[in-house]
């Protein structure tokens, strides 16, 4: 018996081995532009590692200056607020407002401390820590699309 054979014959196996070939060299490009972003990836390592440490040193050092300036401006404000209370409260000691001046120093207080919250978590969200890392992580992640 003979075999039948699809028409086309060496032409068609040739069609094959072209799109097997094309796939092939497009399998390439996609290991080579996967090798560059690891090449890339790799050297920029270092980078960030250098780049975070500045910025871990510089954070620290911002943070402690910020820190004892708020504990003596604290510290401060606390005497001098408490010495008012005191003289407020002696002043009205034996006068029929004594009561109304105790309850108001302790509403100012309450006040205070309310306002100094708002204040603290208003600052809080406008601190940028690692500010000069995050627009290299971006440059460096549109490198690495581009490059794909």
């Amino acid at each position: 018996m003979m075999m039948s054979r699809p028409l086309g014959g060496a032409a068609t196996d040739l069609g094959q081995t072209s799109t097997a070939l094309s796939s092939l060299t497009k399998l390439r490009g996609h290991v080579h532009a996967w090798k560059a972003v690891r090449a890339f990836c790799v050297q920029r390592g270092g980078d960030y590692a250098e780049l975070i440490s500045l910025e871990l040193a510089d954070t620290k050092a911002k943070l402690l200056r910020e820190l004892i300036a708020m504990v003596a401006l604290a510290i401060g404000l606390l005497f001098a607020l408490s010495f008012l209370c005191i003289a407020l409260i002696a002043t009205a000691f034996g006068t029929p407002y004594f009561i109304d001046v105790v309850w108001g120093v302790a509403g100012s207080w309450i006040a205070v401390s309310i306002a100094a919250f708002f204040v603290l978590r208003a600052q809080l969200r406008r601190a940028s820590h690692f500010a000069a890392l995050r627009p290299e992580l971006r440059k460096d992640a549109q490198v690495i699309k581009e490059a794909l």
